[in-house]
């Protein structure tokens, strides 16, 4: 019997090339659609994704199942999703929704309906070596994805393949494009579903009630006021209102710090201003995909999703870790990811947790 594979649809492109690619390689595909979010149905686009999937798999000739994972998704993700922005940090979803939904909750579902292994139209490669799976950046430099894959496991990434990995977005559309897939052309979605496409303070005011206090320029001159610390992430530049008067003319102002003790937002004048960059940074939560730190210390990572390879030492003690820049990074920001690599190989990473 061929291998039983079943394929986590999006209704995007991505996931049907997959589930494409899959069948005609002899596999025993079958398909399931997962909603993880029931709220704000105006932005997220749930209901459309599942016509778009159906429209596939009908194409393919392939069974379509669909599975809840919303109460999973609100205890585990979204919870800490707002703990992190009432602390005043910047959390990445996307990171924790892979780690806990697409390959916890939705890989322990396949397997129990008899699937060998799961596939998504994640962007990223795997292959063993010398025991232990190795997770790669996909071919698509502007497409890899292996930044929000870092916090999965070898059993995870054991049970997993990535189909479209060694592709580029534009030969993915092809393919999708001459096999008649009806979603070829299907814009690709951005962000997280809860968010959709909509203004992002918008919709953390659904969660919190404004907590107004001073904004400050790093020399501590008052420039305005700011409508709570949750709002704001660091390196921002749209949305401070700091009106004419302030500063030179031209130049825009950036979020540079929070105090969170005295609820005061700290801001600089200029993308160049050194207090936006930071050399150091200490790690929390961190994650090696192959169970080992690195022998290896001076290493490559990001802070952000599609940055390029940043050289950094690290040093690890006492289960601390601190990553020093050759460079200094702009907007290093508490609750957001930073991921290391040697090469092309993802090798792991955390939480930052302070910047220096």
């Amino acid at each position: 019997m061929s291998e039983h594979i079943i394929v986590g649809m999006s209704g995007g492109v991505d996931s049907a090339v997959s589930a494409l690619l899959l069948k005609e390689q002899g596999f025993d595909v079958e398909c399931i659609f997962m909603k993880n979010w029931e709220e704000d149905s105006d932005y997220c686009t749930s209901e459309q994704d599942y016509k778009d999937a159906l429209l596939v798999c009908d194409e393919l000739g392939l069974p379509l199942k669909t599975v809840n994972f919303c109460n999973e998704y609100k205890e585990r993700v979204f919870d800490y999703f707002l703990k992190e922005y009432a602390a005043g940090r910047t959390p990445n979803p996307d990171t924790l929704c892979n780690k806990e939904i697409k390959f916890k909750s939705f890989l322990n579902y396949a397997l129990k309906l008899g699937a060998n292994r799961i596939a998504t139209g994640h962007y990223a490669r795997l292959d063993q070596h010398n025991g232990t799976v190795l997770l790669h950046k996909g071919n698509d430099e502007n497409k890899d994805q292996s930044y929000f894959l870092f916090m999965l496991n070898q059993y995870q990434l054991e049970k997993t393949i990535f189909p479209i990995g060694e592709m580029t977005k534009k030969d993915v559309r092809t393919l999708a494009k001459e096999k008649g897939l009806p979603n070829h052309d299907r814009k690709d979605s951005t962000g997280v579903c809860f968010i959709g496409e909509r203004d992002f303070t918008e919709f953390l005011h659904q969660y919190f009630k404004p907590d107004p206090g001073e904004m400050i320029t790093v020399d501590g001159k008052s420039v305005g006021r700011h409508d709570g610390l949750m709002f704001y992430t660091l390196g921002q530049r749209q949305g401070l209102g700091i009106g004419g008067g302030h500063g030179e003319k031209e130049a825009p102002w950036f979020v540079a710090d929070k105090n969170l003790k005295d609820n005061i937002l700290i801001v600089a004048q200029g993308h160049d201003h050194p207090d936006l960059f930071h050399s150091q940074l200490s790690v929390e939560n961190v994650h090696w995909i192959s169970d080992k730190s690195p022998s290896l210390k001076k290493l490559n990572a990001k802070i952000r999703y599609r940055q390029k390879d940043q050289s950094c030492s690290i040093n690890i003690s006492n289960d601390a870790l601190i990553v020093v820049f050759k460079k200094p990074q702009f907007a290093v920001t508490p609750g957001q990811a930073v991921v290391f690599y040697d090469g092309d190989i993802c090798l792991g990473g955390g939480t930052i947790e302070n910047r220096n």
